[in-house]
This record gives structure tokens, sequence and C-alpha cells, in this order.
């Protein structure tokens, strides 16, 4: 395993000036006048939501917990403290080739994800300029860096355009025992403020829907052991999503199209309280 805490700040603010021309400041986000309710329970309080000009409802995404593989600095595991986001190369699109001078290629169905940022209490407005930390297990269920030293794929940040939309190029993920099948994220509030990984404006996971899971993993034998790890969990029992709200676990499933031989494109938006 490396450990990559020894290229110090040097990875992702090497990227930084790359970024000139996208990256902008959170300004004019007007806080009065954002329409807000009510909606859902989660462990006892309610979910806040807001409503856009539109009358689409955003959700406040829950805050849920990194995991054991974050590779962002904050944990430690075998002894070594793996910080992903100081190797240059991190801020990226497509996230399925490693970095740092390492090789491998993540295989598996191509998934297109978009992820939308949204100022709750601001009606839905989209949030620009920020930094999404992205991360997940590959088509057998391994996490890199963790579970295979040699790799570092499926692991990304990316920033948030005018439209509060940040995009990568992944592939699905399998399903390993005990978990439905998620991707990981954390958003900051600028790309400097990611660098660390202990500045999240949040922490949180995205569910795959299960009709798309059961057609990608009866599909390509790549996924075989995602069938039978998949038929022993349900996402309304999940050790993570369970105590989601129903509007929070609605905001929390992305929404798919496509199908297991072209690949598929996902779509989500993350409800933020700022």
């Amino acid at each position: 395993m490396t450990d990559h805490d020894d290229h110090g700040p040097e990875g992702l603010a090497a990227d930084l000036p790359h970024l000139t021309r996208r990256r902008l400041m959170l300004t004019g986000l007007a806080m009065g006048g954002a329409a807000l309710s009510l909606w859902g329970v989660r462990g006892g309080a309610e979910t806040l939501t807001g409503t856009a000009a539109d009358g689409s409802v955003c959700v406040a995404l829950p805050a849920e917990t990194e995991g054991p593989f974050p590779a962002d600095g904050t944990n430690v595991r075998e002894g070594q403290t793996v910080n992903i986001l100081t190797e240059t190369g991190v801020i990226r699109e497509d996230i399925r080739t490693s970095i740092g001078g390492l090789t491998p290629v993540a295989e598996g169905v191509p998934l297109a994800l978009e992820i939308t940022l949204v100022d709750v209490r601001n009606a839905c407005a989209p949030l620009r300029g920020m930094a999404v930390y992205a991360w997940q297990c590959d088509a057998e269920g391994v996490y890199s860096i963790y579970g295979a030293a040699d790799r570092n794929y499926l692991r990304g940040v990316g920033i948030s355009d005018a439209e509060g939309k940040v995009r990568f190029t992944s592939v699905f993920p399998a399903c390993y025992p005990g978990r439905w099948p998620h991707i990981h994220f954390e958003v900051f509030s600028s790309a400097e403020m990611a660098v660390s990984g202990k500045a999240a404006l949040l922490t949180s996971q995205f569910a795959l829907p299960e009709s798309d899971c059961r057609a990608v993993y009866g599909a390509n034998p790549l996924y075989a052991p995602s069938v039978q790890s998949l038929d022993g969990v349900t996402l309304t029992r999940d050790g993570i999503f369970r105590d989601s709200s129903p509007a929070e676990l609605a905001a929390q499933t992305l929404t798919l199209s496509g199908d297991p031989a072209t690949g598929y494109r996902a779509t989500g938006r993350v409800g933020l309280v700022l």
C-alpha cells in the first residue's frame, strides 16, 4: 500500500491552477426568501426540503458514514494514513484509471454519473465552484488502495459548474455482502478545502436502483458474486440507508437510464443546508 501522505498537499494543489476559469466563489446566494418545508421523518427529526421556482422539491440529504475506505486522510488503516486527495491528477472526470504512477484500469459496465448540488435554503439554487470527492468499489466489490495496493482507481474530485453539476465517468459498482450497492461522496466548499478531507460540508452515499442492479449483475460475468450478495440485503434494511425517511431515501437513490450492454447514465441531486 502506498502512503500518499508522503506527497503532502502538492497533489490537489498542483491541479488548482488549471481550474482558474472553472472555479468561482459562492456569491450572490440570497438566504432570505428561500422556500422551505419539512417533509418526512428521520430518527424523530423532520427532513428539511426546499422548493424551486419551477415547483420541484429538493431534499437535504442526510449525513452518512464515510466507511472504512475513504482514502481522504481522515482514517488510519494498517498503520497508515492514506490520502488520495494529495495526488496530482485527482481532479478528473474519468475515474476508471489509476493515477500517481499506478496503471490498473477499472473494468465493468460503464456508468456516467451526474451529481447536481443545490442550496436547500435558497429555493434549490445550483451551487457552483464546490468540490465533490466520489469513491466506490469496483465490479468485484473491492475498494482500491485498501483492497488492492497497486491501484487507486474509482476515486476522484470534480468541481461543480454554473448549473451545480459534477460529472464522473465510472463503472457500475458491485454488491458485496452486507451492503446495498452504493457510491460514497463528500462535498467541500472548494477544491482547496478538499485537500485535507477534514472540512466536508456533507459526507453521504447514493444507492443504486434494484432493477438496474439485477440487470447488470445477471448479465455481466464480472458481477456474478453480486447476485447472491444482493439477494441477502434490502435497501430499507441496509445498515446505512435504513434510518432515512422516505423522502431522503428517494433523494439518495440515483435515477438510471441505459442497459448492461451499452452502460448507464445516473443522475442524483444533493441538497445542502448552508
